[in-house]
């Protein structure tokens, strides 16, 4: 009698650009069984948000039409991974088996508990659940109420414009420059649209704290508003340091340059809460699909008993909504360092609807056609992948 033939089960933690991907691609054998794990049961277009909060646009899609056939989809929050019992636990209490796990939790947002009052008043919009509580509170107020977003990096930036368009009065407080990660010709471009649309921009001032109805600035001067959104910065879900694997400095997964984590070789990281070498790449959407690529090529490499390949993924710029027609096609260099290079208006308005399209057709064609997705290739790494032990330790 034949010997019965091995399976090979991955669990993928996380359904967002990486995730989903990944538990696509990994169908290039057809001996790997494949769960994916998420808390919602829809798929979240996250580079949509501001268009979902704003009402013109929708962020989600249907796993039905993203996941390759035979992919078990559950939904449910993972607890805990015990490496030694190779399994995740969850939410629900149930535990997952896995023989490789790939780690694609993505990020969250990071409102400060150490500042007063931003974590009772300020509403962010980078998750799900409380971008459809703001969608909600936006829809209620008149339009001249006074809204403040705080952050100035690209997503407040895509924020206020997209409010702006509607009619509200917004302040955009930066904390610092606006813009930062563009050169300096695409900022003041970026400057002279949102002074046309009516938005309020302080670049210096920080936010110290925020109340109810105002935001205080570092100079004592008070802003009033209506609501304030917190769009400054990322952070990232616990579960890699509550399962005491080695982390970042704000939790993201330790890995080397195979996306492999430093403490676990059947753990794979990918999106933005991997870290690389301790170096790692621009939290996106641009990122997430390669990194996802190359997370379930590794695992594929691991189970076939080949040696996985290193990071090889190059940025090619950013390209930032200012409205529904209008936007900045920021270039750059691979290395993601901005270029005194850019496309505006209506042609950049275009592209970057295109590229929002692209994301989730990427996801499709892996569903169709696992392997086929290619990427641009070329920016730099680290020279050596990041040493098993020295640089950081786990959280607690």
């Amino acid at each position: 009698m034949p010997a019965q033939a091995t399976r090979h089960r991955v669990v993928v933690v996380g359904g967002g650009y990486a995730g989903t991907l990944a538990a696509n691609r990994l169908h290039m054998r057809d001996d790997v069984d494949v769960t994916l794990v998420n808390p919602r049961p829809t798929f979240v277009d996250r580079i949509r948000l501001h268009q979902f909060v704003a009402g013109s646009g929708e962020a989600t899609a249907d796993y039905g039409s993203l996941l390759a056939a035979g992919i078990q989809l559950v939904v449910d929050s993972a607890t805990r991974i015990d490496t030694a019992a190779r399994t995740v636990r969850l939410a629900s209490g149930r535990d997952l088996g896995y023989d490789y796990l790939i780690y694609a939790v993505g990020s969250t947002a990071a409102v400060p508990a150490s500042m007063p009052g931003a974590a009772e008043n300020a509403v962010s919009m980078v998750e799900w659940e409380s971008a459809r509580r703001l969608r909600d509170t936006l829809a209620e107020l008149p339009p001249e109420a006074p809204v403040t977003v705080v952050g100035g990096g690209l997503t407040g930036i895509e924020t206020a414009a997209e409010l702006a368009e509607r009619g509200l009065r917004i302040t955009l407080v930066c904390g610092g420059m606006l813009a930062p990660s563009l050169s300096t010709s695409t900022r003041r471009s970026v400057s002279r649209w949102l002074s046309r649309h009516g938005v309020t921009v302080v670049e210096a001032a920080e936010v110290t704290e925020v109340r109810s109805d105002a935001v205080v600035l570092a100079d004592g001067d008070v802003r009033r508003c209506a609501v304030t959104i917190w769009a400054a910065g990322f952070g990232v879900p616990e579960l890699a340091a509550a399962s005491g694997l080695r982390v970042d400095e704000i939790g993201r997964l330790l890995t080397d340059e195979t996306l492999t984590s430093v403490d676990d070789d059947r753990i794979v990281a990918t999106g933005d809460a991997a870290a690389p070498s301790g170096q790692p790449l621009r939290m996106s959407c641009q990122a997430a699909g390669p990194l996802g690529a190359q997370a379930a090529d590794t695992v594929l490499s691991r189970i076939a008993g080949t040696e996985p390949a290193v990071i090889d993924f190059a940025f090619t710029g950013a390209c930032v909504s200012l409205g529904r027609r209008g936007a900045v096609r920021q270039f750059a260099r691979k290395d993601d360092t901005a270029v005194n290079v850019y496309v505006g208006g209506r042609i950049a308005a275009a592209h970057k609807e295109l590229t929002c399209k692209l994301g989730l057709f990427k996801i499709r064609r892996e569903a169709h056609r696992p392997g086929s997705v290619p990427w641009p290739k070329g920016g730099s790494r680290p020279g050596q992948p990041f040493p098993g032990g020295a640089r950081a330790e786990a959280s607690s």
